[in-house]
């Protein structure tokens, strides 16, 4: 089979209205609806897509995740093809109970966490989100590379907890310009347990891919688009034609979601 044909999985996506101030015509360019992401991915042979609503994320500093994770609840549900990360805050308490109740739902399949767009350091509130992610026996997938989601910090929480699967968004997404941290932050993990996708826009760099596969292997390695943020066929063409084997692809576009995520 032609690797263009495999079906893949897209572990970071979300949809709704992009809301940031000072972003100009960003926000309407970055902005798509469950209809928008769902198109996309169809033409990007991607089955499933996990998502987490704009609305609990966004604006920077003043989301209200709780809102955002009941509104998803609903949307995610008439949509055959998304799945949902429900959103954590540690400034909002009853994201804790949310997470509780909607991971029961068998379209909920983890936590999501963004401590630059709720502006919290994760050295901060790791251990709290940690023992969440523990007592639900669940994944967490979390923003990564910027100075409140350094990688590193997240592997020390990730080390205590070995039962939770960690997964670093943003393959090469760095404050400093370095493109290597979370392939650091795998390399460095004690338990196996954390991983690295592919959703950022640095994902495009020549090579970088390739390297992270000499790295750490494609087993660690999950297919994201960061929809509708990022193109998820521009995406999706990345991994394609990628100078890596086939298997190394399937494995990357489907099989590590399938068997981390339970899909």
């Amino acid at each position: 089979m032609d690797i263009r044909e495999q079906k893949a999985i897209d572990v970071h996506g979300h949809y709704g209205i992009y809301t940031q101030e000072n972003a100009g015509i960003k926000n309407e360019l970055m902005t798509g609806g469950p209809e928008v992401v769902v198109d996309r991915a169809r033409r990007a042979r991607v089955q499933v897509t996990v998502v987490s609503p704009l609305l609990g994320l966004m604006p920077r500093g003043k989301a209200d995740a709780a809102a955002g994770n009941e509104e998803a609840a609903t949307v995610v549900a008439r949509w055959p093809e998304l799945r949902q990360w429900v959103v954590v805050d540690p400034r909002q308490p009853q994201t804790f109970d949310q997470a509780r109740e909607m991971l029961t739902q068998p379209w909920c399949v983890g936590i999501k966490v963004h401590p630059e767009e709720h502006e919290y350091p994760i050295t901060e509130h790791g251990r709290s989100l940690f023992e969440l992610a523990a007592e639900l026996r669940t994944v967490i997938i979390t923003h990564s590379g910027e100075e409140r989601s350094l990688p590193s910090d997240f592997v020390k929480f990730a080390n205590d907890f070995p039962d939770v699967r960690l997964i670093l968004a943003h393959l090469g997404c760095g404050f400093d310009g370095d493109p290597g941290h979370q392939v650091r932050a795998v390399q460095s993990s004690r338990h196996g347990n954390v991983f690295v996708d592919t959703s950022s826009a640095s994902g495009i760099t020549a090579n970088l891919l390739e390297w992270a596969v000499r790295q750490i292997g494609s087993d660690r390695i999950l297919f994201g688009t960061d929809t509708p943020l990022y193109s998820a066929p521009m995406q999706r063409a990345r991994i394609d034609h990628a100078e890596i084997a086939d298997q190394d692809k399937r494995k990357i576009l489907h099989d590590n979601a399938v068997r981390l995520l339970g899909l």
